[in-house]
């Protein structure tokens, strides 16, 4: 996939655990993984904005577009 998702550097640098964070938006710990991993084909835009009040951050520090040539 084209789309980078960067939530385990967004945890490291807020020093937050993923089951912490995934109490925090409301969702289960394996779905934050599927997130995490960039297995998942979608995402809600609410999830996306919870992630973002917890971590204290924009979805440009969250998701990113890479090139794969």
């Amino acid at each position: 996939m084209s789309i980078v998702i960067n939530i385990d550097v967004m945890l490291a640098t807020r020093k937050m655990r993923s089951n912490e964070l995934a109490k925090l938006i409301g969702i289960n710990e394996q779905n934050l993984s599927i997130l995490k991993t960039g297995k998942a084909k979608a995402i809600r835009f609410s999830t996306l904005a919870a992630i973002c009040k917890h971590l204290q951050c924009s979805p440009g520090d969250i998701l990113a577009y890479q090139d794969r040539n």
